[in-house]
């Protein structure tokens, strides 16, 4: 064997090797992609869940728009105070004040208080139910309809059907907002996780109609609203709606309640 062949022929690996690292490494400066240190910095503080509850499609989008200055730092439901902290700190501002949003069913109608129309057998969701005669088989057309459309699209579980009307484990719950994105009757909103009284109805028919369909509607006469001693309360289309803003939870309007559906 021809040792000096064999040379040559490393030489001629080895340079060709050289030249071709050498023009990756300038094509690699020449088309590289600029990279934001903060955005990169502020992906790794949130959580990962993509459960798109900050408005934007996932955390890939949500680090992008923070690094660009179009959303607060503070925007993810699901990373807390803790990563509205964290991120603040990586853009140089204060998190501001994190108030955790959980979804909320106003619906108190469970089979037993509320009436059907007629009796439905056989898989449906709340979707396909609005496409059925009288938009389900519910006699209230404003009430949850229990066949777990919201439940189906909840990332955490925290949805389950009981008794006929869907339930939210605010504990489990990330307030991402997909249950009420959902809900065909619109009767899913998030609501502040340190608000103990709410209103668990979402009709807007007339007393007389709504005690002729369901016990536990709100009949819209006003007493919870006289009772509030800071305005907090007001009766619009029928049902009585609450001010969180101005709301201290002293009860006394769930109290006053005829119908007893204000959450305690």
């Amino acid at each position: 064997m021809d040792i000096t062949a064999i040379i040559l022929a490393a030489v001629v690996v080895g340079g060709i090797g050289l030249v071709i690292a050498i023009l990756l490494g300038i094509a690699s400066e020449k088309f590289k992609v600029p990279v934001n240190e903060k955005e990169v910095a502020v992906r790794a503080e949130l959580p990962g869940n993509n459960c798109g509850g900050c408005g934007y499609a996932g955390c890939d989008g949500l680090a992008k728009a923070i690094a660009n200055g179009e959303a607060a730092v503070n925007a993810c439901p699901v990373g807390g105070p803790s990563a509205a902290e964290k991120i603040g700190a990586i853009m140089g501002v204060e998190a501001g004040d994190f108030v955790k949003q959980v979804a909320f069913v106003k619906c108190a109608g469970t089979c037993e208080k509320a009436s059907n129309k007629y009796e439905y057998t056989g898989q449906m969701s709340c979707v396909e139910a609005m496409n059925v005669p009288g938009e389900g088989p519910k006699a209230c057309s404003f009430g949850c309809m229990g066949f777990g459309s919201c439940a189906q699209v909840c990332p955490e579980n925290a949805i389950s059907i009981v008794n006929g009307i869907a339930y939210v484990d605010k504990e489990a719950c990330i307030g991402c907002g997909k249950c009420t994105d959902i809900c065909p009757k619109g009767l899913i909103e998030l609501v502040p996780y340190d608000k103990k009284h709410l209103v668990q109805c979402n009709s807007k028919d007339k007393g007389k109609d709504v005690m002729s369909v369901c016990k536990a509607g709100c009949i819209g006469c006003g007493l919870c609203a006289k009772e509030c001693k800071l305005g907090a309360i007001t009766v619009e289309n029928n049902i009585a709606h609450i001010d969180y803003e101005k709301c201290v939870n002293c009860g006394l309007c769930a109290k006053k309640c005829p119908k007893k559906i204000i959450t305690v």
